[in-house]
């Protein structure tokens, strides 16, 4: 962890966070999710780094230690396509895999469809590729799906704001490395489904809780609830949504996205093959939303399998 360099730089007017680790011409680009920043990368980064890759992280605007947008509240997807465009044009970046996790998927994904010669693969972490639209899970689940409740202006600050922000990520970091949906009762609010008394989970320290906490102590959670949540009905102008390039999916058996209506039978329909030809699936036992954090080594390896064949095909060619 010490090994990992923090700097800040300008892009589409906002100086954003970069985390970084290693150098040479291999450049692999992490993109993080909720309730994550910049360090729910730092397994993958230190082993990237020590097999010879160049690993950066930048925080997503409004996160950790980037800037705030000046209007949380239009933040979009668009948004960080654009910040990750910036980041790679003024880092001399030519070509990088991308590896994403939650809902950082879908700024690689958008990235990788409309710039892909400078994507030399992707790795995503819980969410295989969908073709880019308007979110339409909340029409199946019942009112109190924690997506509907984030998407509601006021209820979801009112529900974080009865608690530190430290205390928010250790309920959304419990709730989310559980196998169910995260849905509220009528009466019930988000925040109350995990109970004071619950601990952590066992591969998710206290040390890490308090990273986690200090930079959204800083940022807060007004960016976060617009990007993802109150932008998933973005729409996008994507006139082939076919993914061309090599693609890893690596997804916890335990992770409640697959209860998410319709997502099983997507995968299993090979409609995902129609859509990324060059795509894997490799589901882990045990593993939860948090695969990457929760079994590192076992994430790292296969991280590091695909990225060494795709490296040498490149090379070879």
């Amino acid at each position: 962890m010490d090994q990992i360099k923090h700097s800040h730089i300008e892009v589409t007017g906002l100086k954003l966070h970069i985390a970084e680790i290693g150098t040479g011409s291999r450049v692999v680009i992490f993109l993080h999710g909720f309730p994550e920043v910049w360090y729910t990368w730092r397994h993958q980064m230190v082993a990237l780094s020590n097999a010879g890759f160049r690993a950066i992280t930048p925080d997503f605007r409004g996160y950790g230690l980037s800037d705030q947008p000046i209007n949380p509240q239009t933040a979009s997807f668009k948004d960080l396509v654009c910040d990750l465009l910036g980041i790679v044009d003024r880092l001399a970046i030519s070509k990088a895999f991308l590896i994403a996790k939650d809902f950082g998927v879908r700024p690689a994904y958008l990235f990788a469809l409309q710039h892909p010669e400078r994507v030399a693969g992707v790795i995503t972490v819980g969410i295989p590729y969908i073709p880019p639209a308007p979110s339409t899970f909340h029409t199946h689940l019942p009112e109190g799906f924690y997506i509907s409740r984030w998407q509601e202006t006021g209820r979801a600050e009112a529900d974080f704001g009865r608690f530190d922000a430290k205390t928010v990520v250790r309920k959304i970091y419990t709730m989310f490395s559980r196998s169910e949906i995260p849905i509220a009762k009528e009466n019930e609010e988000i925040m109350d489904l995990v109970g004071p008394e619950t601990p952590l989970p066992s591969w998710f320290s206290e040390e890490d809780l308090a990273n986690y906490g200090s930079l959204y102590e800083k940022s807060g959670f007004q960016t976060a609830l617009q990007l993802p949540y109150r932008s998933m009905n973005e729409e996008y102008d994507i006139p082939d949504p076919v993914l061309k390039i090599p693609l890893l999916t690596i997804m916890g058996e335990e992770d409640y996205f697959l209860k998410f209506p319709g997502i099983q039978d997507y995968i299993n329909s090979g409609k995902l093959k129609e859509f990324a030809p060059e795509s894997e699936i490799i589901f882990l036992p045990q593993g939860t939303h948090f695969a990457h954090e929760q079994l590192p080594q076992v994430v790292n390896k296969l991280i590091l399998n695909f990225l060494c064949n795709h490296t040498r095909r490149l090379e070879s060619n």
